[in-house]
Formats: structure tokens, C-alpha cells, sequence
């Protein structure tokens, strides 16, 4: 998917008609059918009419289907060697693959940065800041981020909690959200099946979700969440980078350190003095 045309589904999504929004939601999840089918044959894969193909592109801003994707070819020429370092199966040399892998991680924050709407971290900073109580969820390999973004806004403000950490205690967890509250909810894949049915009672008590995925679940994200973050994810193999998502965290905080001002600089002074109190550090 072309940098430029997926930020402008992003942006534009929830703006679309529901027919247009098929094509969006198509588009979002495979990537390179914007380069390889026809304007006819994306009609066809998300069930909407030509009409509204072209009306569609028009919505975003190019002048018809060839402009998007002529954009998103040379894209895609511009940016090959990183398509192609993706797929590389076999191990290079010591050297080279600390350098490779660098490259790779730097190269997934610029994109992240670059790609997000200006506004998004001062509106969930505003969100964090206004919520009752602020939870922190992620599954498997993001459970440990969401354990990290709990101690990092813990510091920050009080009633921060980590959501579904035990199963056996869901109800009980879900039973102390309420509306206002935020969710920060880290996903990558694999997903757990639960997940859909916590995100579902998520909304249903008006609790303002903050969704920290990869791209291939930004259209998915858009229809429990009141924030998506996108985060480029690439790596070497099959394991997703969390390089990202790490930073993420530590952006929202800096962005809730500047709303809030001097109560999280107090907070964080009290919570240092507690530490020195107890002897907990050398």
C-alpha cells in the first residue's frame, strides 16, 4: 500500500459512505491490489459498483483510479529494498545483520511518525487525561506492553489498571469500566478469538479505546476504537517488531506530561519520594 494513499484512508474513513467504506476496508487489508487489479476488478472483490469506485478516489483527492495508483507504483519502486529486506529468509553475517536489522527498526519509526495525523497524540493525551480510570490490555506477546504502559501512566495519574489479565476474573475487571474510561489496547497478531468480545463490551460501556495495532488491523480497529494508532511492524522472520509500540507508549506519555503540566511532574515527585521513603532502589 502506497505511504500517502494510506494515510488518506486513515483519515478519511469514517467520512466515506458505507459502499466506499468496503473498498477503504478492502484496500487497508491487501496492499497491493491497489497495484495489481483494475479499477473494474476492485468493484468486483468488495461487491460496490464502478460508479462508486470512481466517486471513491475522487473523495480522496486524486483525480481518478490510474493518478492512485501510479502513485502507489512508484512508491513501491522507491521503497524496494525495504519490501524486499522483509522476505529475506536466510541469515546474513554477524555484522551485517545488526546494521540490517537497525535500518529496519529506524526505518519502522520514521514511517509510524510520519504517517500520523499531528493531532492524535495531544487528542489521546486529552482522553487519558479527562478518563475516570485508564486500563491498559494486550495479549500474548503485548502483554508485557500493556504492563509497561500501565507503570508509565501509573506514574503520571492514578487509577491505572491493568483489563483481563486473569480470565477467571474478566467479569469482574469489565464490571469496574465505565463510560469516560480509556482503553489502551495493544494488538498485534496472532489475536486471541476473547479479544473481539472485550473490545465489544469496551463500547458498549462508552469507554474511549486506544488501539495500538499494525496496519493490516487499522480498518478492524476503526469500528471499536475511538483513537487508532498505526505502527509499522517489519521484521526479519515471522516475529513482529515491538519497537514501535515501545515508543508509542513513551510518546502518549510525554504528550499527557504536556496537557497535564505540573500534576505529573508533582505525581512523579511524589512517587520518588515514596521510593526513597521505603529504600525500595540502591
Amino acid at each position: 500500500m502506497a505511504t500517502r494513499l494510506t494515510l488518506r484512508l486513515q483519515e478519511r474513513i469514517s467520512r466515506l459512505t458505507n459502499a466506499e467504506q468496503k473498498l477503504a476496508t478492502l484496500l487497508l487489508e491487501n496492499q497491493a491490489l491497489i497495484e495489481t487489479h483494475s479499477a473494474t476488478e476492485l468493484s468486483s472483490l468488495a461487491g460496490v459498483s464502478k460508479a462508486t469506485t470512481a466517486r471513491f478516489f475522487r473523495n480522496l483527492g486524486y483525480t481518478d483510479f490510474d493518478e492512485a495508483r501510479t502513485q502507489a507504483r512508484e512508491e513501491r519502486n522507491r521503497t524496494q529494498p525495504y519490501a524486499y529486506s522483509q522476505a529475506q529468509p536466510e541469515k546474513p553475517v554477524l555484522g551485517r545483520s545488526i546494521g540490517a536489522h537497525l535500518d529496519l527498526e529506524l526505518l519502522n519509526l520514521t514511517r509510524t511518525f510520519e504517517e500520523m495525523r499531528p493531532d492524535l497524540l495531544t487528542e489521546a493525551a486529552r482522553l487519558i487525561q479527562d478518563a475516570p480510570r485508564v486500563w491498559c490490555m494486550g495479549f500474548g506477546a503485548e502483554e508485557g506492553l500493556a504492563q509497561l504502559a500501565r507503570l508509565t501512566f501509573a506514574r503520571l495519574r492514578p487509577n491505572v489498571h491493568i483489563l483481563a489479565a486473569h480470565p477467571g476474573a474478566w467479569a469482574e475487571d469489565l464490571s469496574m469500566t465505565g463510560p469516560r474510561d480509556v482503553l489502551i489496547l495493544l494488538t498485534l497478531e496472532p489475536r486471541p478469538r476473547f479479544q473481539a468480545a472485550l473490545t465489544s463490551y469496551a463500547r458498549t460501556t462508552r469507554m474511549n479505546v486506544i488501539t495500538l495495532t499494525d496496519h493490516r488491523f487499522l480498518a478492524a480497529a476503526q469500528r471499536f476504537s475511538r483513537l487508532v494508532i498505526g505502527c509499522h511492524v517489519a521484521t526479519y522472520g515471522r516475529l513482529p517488531s515491538h519497537t514501535t509500540l515501545t515508543s508509542m507508549i513513551r510518546m502518549l506519555s510525554i504528550a499527557f506530561i504536556g496537557q497535564t503540566g505540573a500534576a505529573a511532574e508533582q505525581r512523579l515527585a511524589v512517587i520518588d519520594e515514596i521510593n526513597e521513603e521505603i529504600d525500595l532502589f540502591e
